[in-house]
């Protein structure tokens, strides 16, 4: 979960295909503190999850999906980009808020592989999804 304040402006390295993917790099300081692997991290108002990083810069993996409903493939080495961690309740969170409740049970209609991502479709009861929103968070 974010509180949507930009903690730092960073600054694009690289972007584009790698491998079968698509990845993002990009050069910070603040949003490096206390930073783990597979942490989210806001880019330009996008939830993403570090891949990889070291004391200079951070490395994300795009999905497909993430670049159709994003402007993130538009980005070019030197592009500034705002940044955020996860908000703090007492400690570092690296993702959303999940209560752990199972409301439902889906079943899985569909697995497609888009480079190196994976596209998993499922059915969930119609009392379920009229709370759904799209890109909404649900735990599976």
């Amino acid at each position: 979960m974010f509180t949507g304040l930009v903690e730092e402006m960073g600054t694009v390295l690289t972007v584009g295909p790698e491998g079968e993917g698509f990845a993002l790099s990009i050069e910070g300081s603040v949003t490096l503190e206390g930073l783990k692997f597979g942490d989210s991290i806001n880019v330009n108002g996008v939830c993403l999850s570090v891949t990889s990083f070291n004391e200079r810069e951070m490395q994300f993996g795009l999905a497909p999906e993430t670049l159709r409903r994003t402007s993130l493939s538009l980005l070019q080495p030197g592009s500034p980009v705002n940044l955020e961690r996860a908000v703090l309740p007492t400690t570092r969170l690296g993702g959303h808020y999940v209560q752990g409740h199972v409301d439902g049970t889906g079943t899985i209609k569909d697995i497609t592989e888009e480079g190196d991502a994976l596209m998993v479709t499922i059915a969930a009861p119609l009392d379920i999804l009229k709370y759904v929103v799209p890109k909404g968070y649900i735990s599976v």
